[in-house]
């Protein structure tokens, strides 16, 4: 409960309670009356619950079930965005906002239709549901799956089981689509390709955003010199754009809650709570953009995804003789990138080919994009003034980085020859390999005796990389490997999931600190225990020396994980136990590129995988060019085996799947950034030093051990 003195809303911010329909959320629906919704199909199943059985059909053997589940949890999943999206767009029209008045109770009619258009929206959700919205809400794991289209990697395998190879292939690529690093499902959809034929089937993303195949298919055109074709796909790719815009600001609606606020200054907390929704909803429609200007799988914007249709619809236009509008798309684009030099001297060259009878002057942007923009920087200006009057920080992002876009040969300055210009299409020029911010050094002394150097970074084809052998003895890790089926927990580190990586293998770990409780509660041996924490430490002084860094090496994680092959799931299988990623940044391969930005661990600087044990099939860790294809080394794991290397782009890795048997590691990450050691490897090393002393018994403890744990 917080208490406030009411004061009026600062004028940003009753801006931002105002903003019209229109700007909000796009034009209405089409097709029907302001007030009117069609019949409703019937009660809605929620689509987690139907993937959950899914899901459970498909690690049960049962195909048939999976494909009929995990096909009603998607096809849920889509009607639940439509229910939402058609029930906010209704209750927008039929209860209309107006500014409130002046005076004493002036803004009640305001709250009161704000209320009535909330009132309305949980009815119509509940009404087209078939039941309280409640039972829709789902946990941001099934959220995160649906959006990295996980369900789809599950259709694939199931329709494949079934002999259904057609609907494999549509469902492995769907997911392709979305997870272009996955070199599993490349190389699934590669052997269907070769089970089919090469040209038997043309797959669909049936997840697609429609403006995006629009964009695919003018760009083909536009590249093949059919720039009539262009200009049709390029137009409608704009309409889609846009109508998809408006859909997805749409979905950031809601009703609003007041609970948190106290009502004795009821006016005050109306306000800032009303404020404050209002800012989530304007925040939310202000990042569509990236939303809709990001293809699947790609981890940033597309380069100019939006200011390009106008880039290329100019030169289009320009080609087929249309040179008002050529002139009207080349200064839309400007609105984007005023000082782009090549659309300047466009601009100029367009204006001289005018009729005389024309003003260059009148010709103005298109008005799609100027509204869009105009849009865009007013959400920018209310965000920030309303982010002072409610008390926190904002950046605007730059929504229209350029990363490339179309080169010299595509303008056309005074004097080109227009039979002889060349039009090229989407230059996407390739990256270099990330740079690491930091002398790059190797050799140094490897500290312990009995280790053996195997190969350097040369050796193994890349940067900052080294094998080792005998870092552990074969009784040592006898010793762990025993322990570990003591103290290993299902899916940890991954929120309990089974198979976070690939639904063919279990996935085990455990933490230091975990190892040591158990160990002091007796239910491992604590000297086993008390290995798991030596080995990691000696690990890191190796990996600290061999790298010749200047600084302290400190633990940023430390796990023990062990993946088991599932039996009866190995048949044809050629799927990763790990996809091909980088451990500090966001492997881009389509780019050529690693993103350093969250949700990467971007403050990780070395990695080390320490390998317990052999006795089993497959497992081999491997090293690729950034494509996540090319494998530039392949290292088999044995027992005392170590891999050390840096984290970034340059070492892209992955682990080839395990057919048999089960495959042990403590995985151990490292940073140089004392202000992300890992807080569990503190306690652990407290833990450590209370044991000690406990063994010295030359100190007397002041605190109980356990409550350390």
């Amino acid at each position: 409960m917080r208490e406030r003195i009411w004061a009026p809303p600062p004028p940003p911010l009753l801006l931002l309670l105002l903003l019209p329909l229109p700007l909000w959320g796009g034009p209405p629906d089409s097709g029907r009356g302001r007030g009117e919704l069609e019949p409703e199909r019937g009660p809605l199943q929620p689509f987690d619950l139907l993937y959950a059985s899914g899901v459970a059909a498909y690690y049960s053997g049962d195909y048939e079930q999976a494909v009929r589940d995990l096909e009603a949890a998607l096809s849920s999943h889509r009607r639940l965005r439509e229910i939402r999206t058609r029930c906010t767009r209704h209750c927008a029209a039929r209860r209309p906002l107006a500014p409130p008045g002046t005076g004493p109770g002036a803004e009640l009619p305001f709250f009161r239709a704000l209320l009535e258009r909330a009132r309305c929206y949980r009815s119509c959700e509940t009404q087209r549901l078939g039941g309280p919205a409640s039972r829709h809400r789902v946990s941001e794991d099934v959220r995160s799956d649906f959006q990295r289209r996980v369900p789809y990697n599950y259709l694939q395998r199931a329709y494949i089981k079934l002999n259904q190879l057609d609907k494999a292939m549509e469902a492995a690529h769907t997911f392709f689509m979305a997870n272009p690093e996955h070199m599993e499902m490349q190389q699934n959809i590669e052997n269907y390709r070769m089970m089919a034929g090469a040209e038997a089937f043309q797959m669909t993303d049936q997840e697609a955003k429609a403006h995006l195949e629009s964009y695919s298919a003018a760009v083909k055109h536009y590249e093949a010199d059919d720039f009539e074709v262009a200009i049709k796909y390029f137009e409608q790719a704009l309409r889609e754009y846009f109508n998809e815009d408006a859909e997805c600001r749409t979905l950031c609606e809601g009703p609003q809650r007041f609970e948190e606020y106290e009502y004795l200054g009821y006016k005050a907390g109306l306000y800032e709570a009303i404020a404050d929704h209002y800012m989530q909803v304007l925040v939310c429609q202000h990042e569509c953009v990236r939303e809709l200007a990001t293809r699947p799988g790609r981890l940033s914007p597309i380069e100019n995804f939006l200011p390009l249709h106008y880039d290329y619809l100019q030169f289009a236009y320009y080609r087929v003789g249309e040179y008002v509008k050529a002139l009207e798309c080349a200064k839309a684009y400007l609105l984007f990138h005023p000082d782009d030099e090549d659309v300047l001297d466009n601009v100029d060259y367009y204006e001289s080919l005018l009729d005389d009878d024309l003003d260059p002057e009148s010709i103005e942007a298109r008005e799609d994009s100027t509204m869009f923009v105009k849009r865009h920087k007013l959400e920018s200006e209310l965000i920030k003034s309303a982010a002072e009057g409610l008390g926190f920080s904002y950046t605007e992002p730059n929504y229209w980085i350029r990363y490339g876009g179309r080169q010299d040969e595509n303008r056309v300055p005074s004097g080109v020859n227009v039979e002889s210009a060349e039009v090229h299409g989407l230059s996407m020029g390739k990256k270099s390999s990330p740079k690491i911010e930091r002398d790059l050094r190797e050799g140094g002394p490897l500290l312990y005796e009995n280790i053996t150097f195997v190969y350097n970074s040369e050796q193994l084809n890349g940067t900052q990389r080294v094998l080792l052998d005998n870092v552990l003895s074969e009784e040592q890790c006898r010793e762990l490997h025993s322990v570990a089926s003591g103290i290993m927990l299902v899916g940890d580190g991954y929120r309990g999931k089974t198979s976070p990586h690939t639904p063919n293998e279990k996935f085990e770990g455990a933490t230091v600190l975990k190892a040591l409780k158990f160990g002091y509660e007796g239910r491992v041996p604590l000297k086993s225990a008390r290995l798991f924490y030596d080995i990691s430490e000696k690990a890191r002084k190796i990996v600290e020396s061999y790298f010749m860094l200047n600084s302290t090496l400190y633990f940023s994680y430390t796990h023990m994980v062990c993946r088991t092959a599932l039996s009866g799931q190995q048949d044809r299988r050629n799927d990763l136990s790990h996809p091909i990623h980088a451990d500090n940044c966001l492997l881009d391969p389509e780019a050529n590129e690693c993103w350093k930005e969250p949700p990467a661990y971007t403050f990780r600087d070395y990695s080390a995988l320490l390998y317990m044990n052999d006795d089993f099939e497959g497992g081999e860790f491997i090293f690729t060019e950034m494509d996540a294809k090319t494998v530039t080394a392949s290292i088999k794991p044995k027992c005392g085996r170590m891999i050390s290397f840096s984290s970034g782009g340059e070492n892209p890795h992955g682990v080839k799947a395990v057919t048999r048997g089960q495959r042990c590691a403590v995985a151990l990450w490292f940073t140089l950034d004392p202000l992300y050691r890992e807080l569990e490897r503190i306690q652990a090393d407290e833990v450590i030093a209370i044991l000690d002393q406990e063994q010295q018994g030359n100190h007397e403890l002041n605190i109980n051990p356990k409550d350390e744990l």
